[in-house]
């Protein structure tokens, strides 16, 4: 990125109506950017998000769509272009279901469907803002990983294989984008229990912990901070790495 330009001050979040993605719209928006929200299903806990965030007086607008389909992502895109104006910032978090199954129960098509949100979804988003960001000469996206990748977990290939092509396009883009001014990097976190983990115990969480140096589970600030980090001025010559945000469960 030239020292003459920034990244425009509008943040798309992914999967933002909840979990680490509600975490990350809140604290863009503490630091000034103006967020857009993006959800699926769940209008209800994004409009709790705006609601909270504008009373505090930030400025977040929330914006549904289907990430995975191409046509959504482009009208999404259009919306906010004209609401808030070109986006410089991309955090890309939205995720699906992870189920757990032995590698043979899993099908082709539980592969195509981690595909669809780690790859699929973060391509049309990039090819959608992309002409934004050249424009400006400058943007940021930043993909939330996994530290999986490194761990290689058990009756989770789909998962993890996925999560390992986000890291190689991360890396990938930020060769071809680097020159245009734009950034282009991957959050890993560690396990972070949110909504979604309810359903587990935390009994279960001992054996995790034990190869946390730390000695703690992380909580989903810790990861909006990294990203606050990564779509701040201090990250301007911070391009194509992988930060694990996890503790030292994986040292790397």
């Amino acid at each position: 990125m030239n020292e003459n330009q920034t990244p425009t001050r509008i943040a798309l979040v992914t999967g933002a109506s909840r979990g680490l993605g509600a975490a990350i719209a809140k604290r863009l928006a503490q630091d000034g950017f103006a967020v857009a929200l993006n959800y699926y299903r769940s209008r209800q806990a994004a409009d709790t998000i705006v609601e909270g965030v504008t009373s505090d007086g930030g400025q977040v607008r929330a914006y549904q769509a289907d990430i995975t389909d191409p046509n959504a992502v482009a009208a999404m895109i259009d919306a906010i272009r004209n609401d808030l104006g070109p986006i410089g910032i991309v955090v890309n978090n939205a995720t699906g279901e992870q189920p757990i199954l032995p590698v043979e129960e899993q099908t082709w098509d539980h592969h195509l469907a981690q595909l669809d949100f780690f790859v699929k979804a973060p391509l049309h988003i990039l090819q959608a803002v992309l002409p934004d960001m050249k424009a400006a000469g400058a943007g940021r996206i930043i993909n939330i990983g996994s530290e999986v990748v490194e761990l290689g977990c058990a009756q989770m290939g789909h998962y993890v294989a996925a999560k390992a092509a986000m890291l190689g396009l991360t890396r990938s883009w930020a060769n071809e984008l680097g020159p245009l001014g734009i950034t282009v990097n991957l959050i890993a976190p560690g396990f972070i229990p949110v909504e979604r983990h309810s359903h587990l115990v935390e009994a279960g969480f001992d054996d995790y912990l034990s190869g946390v140096p730390l000695g703690h589970i992380g909580v989903p600030s810790n990861i909006a901070d990294a990203v606050a980090f990564l779509a701040s001025e201090d990250a301007s010559f911070i391009n194509g790495q992988k930060l694990s945000v996890n503790g030292g469960k994986t040292l790397a």
